[in-house]
């Protein structure tokens, strides 16, 4: 194998392991936050929690920049989805989840106008659930 393969075949495992530290990191995040807080819905924290993770995630903080959403934004999404999607289904919570993940998230912030329970099944057509 030549020396431009190699270090091809490194950098491509390099950002395989990066990648795979981010999805870790975020669903050790949801994990937490679902374990923290699904008791405790109404908690302020949750959605400051959320809302800084977004900004810091490298591919979340694109759709944070796109669509610049305030907290007051998540709080309003998160109790809409709360309507329809207020049950955990194994390691899902679909009113956190669903700003964890690009698609979702930058869907929720398009669509705002939609009615509760169509945001949630779309929400819950993402997740499987």
């Amino acid at each position: 194998m030549s020396p431009i393969a190699m270090v091809f075949i490194g950098i491509l495992a390099l950002a395989l392991i990066f990648e795979e530290y981010r999805q870790v990191r975020k669903l050790n995040k949801i994990n937490y936050l679902i374990n923290t807080y699904e008791h405790d819905l109404e908690n302020p924290k949750l959605i400051d929690e959320m809302y800084d993770f977004c900004l810091k995630d490298r591919k979340l903080k694109k759709v944070m920049k796109k669509y610049n959403p305030t907290k007051e934004d998540f709080n309003r999404l998160y109790h809409r989805l709360l309507v329809w999607g207020n049950f955990r289904k194994y390691h899902r919570f679909i009113p956190i989840s669903s700003f964890f993940a690009v698609y979702p998230l930058e869907y929720l912030l398009t669509h705002q106008e939609l009615d509760d329970k169509a945001l949630c099944m779309r929400m819950m057509n993402f997740f499987h659930i």
